[in-house]
């Protein structure tokens, strides 16, 4: 007998070997239908190959993030396919799939055009529709070298040139198309489906190196059914209303220009909503333990050596010089933070130690990855640092949870992901630190009760890190929170504590972050809301439109009267029509219209108007004075 064991610990036993095909096929013919791969031992393997004796499976479905990934790959395969199709003369190189869809970079001496993508897609469609079977092969090295430059895939056989000698080469293919790939597939491409759509053209150099020939980069969205491109799509189209870099212009927030590249020119509104959420995250700070510094903006290259920073970050780093000294621009705080605690002689009794400080940080990030608010030279991070002992680790780790989490549902974000990055390839500090340090996080997370996924290699190069990702209104994903563990620093910039037996110990020592930065946390804000600001944090809380002249000292008498209570409130005396001024201030976004007339000025009232309300109410003074004044009051 043939036995596999499924991941549930059932064994199925079979009279001759079967394949992943097989085993979904004898437990249903719904599954058989929805399964796309299979994972055996852990690893992903085409559902066509036949199963080891004995092994661990699990039927990867489409619904699964496995599944997914992997369709969105079989239809980078199938564009390479149309394109070589349509365009014999173009040279194919690689097609990975992405967040959201896939890619793939050609070379070709005509340019493609947004015109061509129709016809791209037709022919896709074509070749989902022939029902071409996915057929892995394996080759020799120097077989698959020859074979792609017979053929005039010049990039392939360099490729295959560059992988290391001994490695099996797999090749896949469907119809007359063959590409280099380590798989796995869908058994053919009909079960791919059509729902993708091509979406932009971008240049992009051969291996990233702007030495190597300039491609043509097609990217695409592929899901695994109609209607999850459907929705997809109108995500997209809700997000382009939604652009922070539009709203913050039309709602006179912010601007950038040529002439301070990854700087924001904060105008007074967009101020207004960055000083109140400082406001508000200091407070929350300041009832929750945390002491403020503030650290230089520049600081000798030797600090940064001695950190790590100058050789894992050198490139990122704005540089000046003096007096023959080179000096970096801080593009973090840590170690600035490490020589407040080194000040004087600290004892186990002054730990945990929570060190905040809205830190004004540059980076030196590539110019085509500037985007708006979301990716700046010049930021401002909402960081702290907690000195403890391991012993204390747990205790902190569930306290920042708490906090990040409080805040968060104070912005309306609820559904939060946690994601476990592990060490990087390029670290400081030796295996067993990092094992202390992976082990430590895991314990507190789940002391914590987070549930997490693993993020492979994404930890900072002095620890393991939680990131924590926030999902908005329409559905989009925004990494904010982070929250790190570090046993690297502290040795390295030799800060130390006397411990209970009197002897010197290292701290331990937590980087956290809720916001993330200042600006890209306003830029989720905006998109987020559309603009529309809760009370509390709107720049202008409240317009006051009189109607006549006559109302005119009324409005003024109800402006003075609320800016002395501390509403944002201004006043609109321009000689237009009311409806106009409505008009005119709803686009704007303000939450209150306050509209008065002589009626209203002899009778002590306001006519209110509600941003997205269609009617209005008539309320005495009072009442409004209240209802502003209690619904603008800063989550507490």
């Amino acid at each position: 007998m043939f036995s596999v064991f499924l991941k549930d610990g059932s064994q199925r036993q079979y009279d001759h070997p079967v394949s992943g095909e097989d085993v979904a096929k004898s437990i249903s013919p719904r599954l058989f239908k929805e399964a796309v791969v299979i994972k055996v031992n852990g690893d992903l393997w085409d559902l066509t190959r036949i199963l080891p004796e004995n092994a661990t499976i699990e039927i990867v479905t489409r619904q699964d993030p496995d599944g997914l990934e992997v369709i969105r790959h079989d239809t980078a395969h199938i564009i390479a396919a149309a394109v070589k199709e349509l365009f014999p003369e173009t040279q194919i190189t690689i097609g990975p799939a992405i967040e959201n869809g896939f890619y793939y970079d050609f070379f070709r001496e005509t340019h493609f055009t947004l015109d061509d993508f129709e016809k791209i897609e037709n022919r896709m469609r074509e070749i989902v529709k022939r029902d071409e079977k996915f057929i892995r092969e394996e080759w020799k090295r120097e077989d698959a070298i020859e074979f792609f430059k017979k053929e005039g895939e010049h990039f392939k056989a360099e490729l295959i040139e560059s992988i290391p000698a001994g490695e099996i080469i797999t090749l896949y293919r469907q119809g007359d198309f063959i590409d280099l790939c380590r798989g796995p597939h869908l058994p053919s491409t009909a079960r791919i489906g059509t729902a993708f759509k091509l979406m932009k053209l971008a240049g992009a150099y051969w291996r990233g190196d702007h030495r190597n020939p300039m491609l043509q980069r097609i990217y695409g969205t592929a899901w695994a059914t109609d209607q999850q491109l459907k929705d997809y799509l109108t995500q997209l189209e809700e997000a382009e209303k939604r652009d922070h870099r539009r709203l913050g212009s039309e709602l006179d927030l912010f601007h950038m220009q040529e002439e301070a590249p990854g700087s924001v020119f904060w105008h007074p509104k967009g101020w207004s909503i960055y000083k109140n959420l400082e406001s508000f995250v200091r407070a929350r700070l300041d009832r929750t333990g945390y002491v403020e510094v503030k650290t230089p903006q520049i600081v000798d290259r030797s600090l940064w050596e001695a950190s790590g920073h100058w050789e894992k970050f050198r490139d990122g780093m704005f540089t000046v010089e003096s007096e023959d000294k080179i000096l970096a621009i801080k593009p973090m705080n840590c170690p600035c933070h490490v020589q407040i605690f080194k000040q004087g002689m600290k004892s186990y009794r002054d730990l945990p130690l929570r060190m905040a400080e809205f830190g004004s940080c540059h980076r030196n990030e590539p110019s085509g990855s500037l985007h708006g608010l979301m990716r700046v030279r010049a930021f401002t991070q909402d960081d702290a640092h907690i000195f403890c002992t391991p012993e204390q680790i747990v205790s902190e780790t569930k306290a920042f949870c708490d906090l990040l989490q409080g805040i968060y549902k104070d912005f309306g974000f609820t559904d939060i992901r946690v994601k476990f990055s592990d060490r990087p390839e390029k670290r400081a500090g030796a295996d067993e630190v990092w094992d202390l340090a992976e082990k430590s996080l895991i314990e507190a997370a789940t002391a914590a009760g987070l549930d997490y996924t693993l993020n492979p290699g994404e930890g900072a190069f002095y620890g393991p890190k939680l990131e924590f990702v926030l999902k908005d209104t329409i559905g989009r994903d925004w990494q904010c929170g982070t929250l790190q563990v570090d046993f690297v620093l502290p040795e390295r910039l030799d800060a130390s504590y006397i411990g209970e037996d009197g002897k010197r110990h290292r701290p331990v020592m937590l980087h956290r972050a809720v916001l993330g930065s200042f600006e890209r946390f306003i830029g989720v804000l905006i998109e987020h809301y559309a603009g529309k600001f809760p009370l509390w944090l709107a720049p202008v809380q409240a317009v006051i439109a009189p109607i006549t002249d006559e109302a005119a000292p009324y409005a003024q008498e109800l402006h003075d009267q609320l800016r002395g209570q501390g509403v944002r409130v201004q006043i609109d005396a321009r000689n237009e029509k009311i409806s106009y001024k409505i008009r005119e201030h709803s686009l704007q976004k303000v939450p209150y219209i306050l509209v008065v007339g002589k009626r209203e000025a002899e009778e002590g009232t306001v006519a209110v108007r509600r941003l997205g309300g269609e009617n209005q109410q008539v309320m005495k003074k009072e009442e409004i004075f209240e209802q502003l004044i209690t619904e603008g009051r800063m989550p507490s």
